[in-house]
């Protein structure tokens, strides 16, 4: 048998909650691979055009990444020509991040090519059901917040591309 094979017997032979967490993780897996991640380039782009001008820890800490990602991110964008950075005028200490206009026209490319890639990941929906999913999908986001909140908060800054240090190594998807 197929690994595919495999997978659609064992998933004929579990319950409804199993059957529920089997389709949460492969729409989880589909997502990861349509989104670069947390602090892509596109999604910085994107977040900028929304924001205007941000600091170097703001982004950072809207993008939930570590600051060394979002360094190395910032100086690709700033090489590329999409961004620049500049001596804040508030605060000596830290530089403000704003788009070029080269950005600011790459920023509404991917906001564009975002915004087609939600319709048609949700095309074979009516609207109906779109609202239909979305209230379930709050209801269960809200109570597993709450149910889950010690577990999230345990997990919150671990590197989950190495490993969670402290949690006895183990990945956590």
């Amino acid at each position: 048998m197929k690994k595919n094979e495999l997978q659609q017997a064992h998933y004929q032979t579990v319950g409804i909650h199993d059957k529920l967490i089997i389709n949460l993780r492969d729409l989880s897996h589909i997502m990861r691979f349509l989104y670069e991640g947390k602090g892509s380039q596109k999604r910085i782009l994107i977040i900028m055009n929304e924001v205007g001008i941000i600091t170097q820890r703001e982004l950072t800490e809207r993008l939930g990444i570590q600051p060394g990602s979002a360094s190395e991110v910032i100086a690709k964008l700033e090489d590329a020509g999409y961004i620049m950075r500049t001596p804040s005028k508030t605060d000596r200490r830290t530089m403000d991040i704003e788009l070029t206009e080269t950005g600011k026209v790459s920023a509404l490319e991917a906001a564009g090519q975002r915004n087609r890639r939600h319709e048609e990941m949700f095309s074979c929906l009516s609207a109906d059901e779109k609202d239909t999913l979305l209230s379930l999908l709050e209801k269960v986001n809200t109570d597993w917040k709450r149910r889950y909140q010690e577990v999230e908060e345990k997990h919150k800054h671990c590197d989950h591309r190495r490993g969670c240090h402290g949690h006895r190594g183990q990945k956590h998807h």
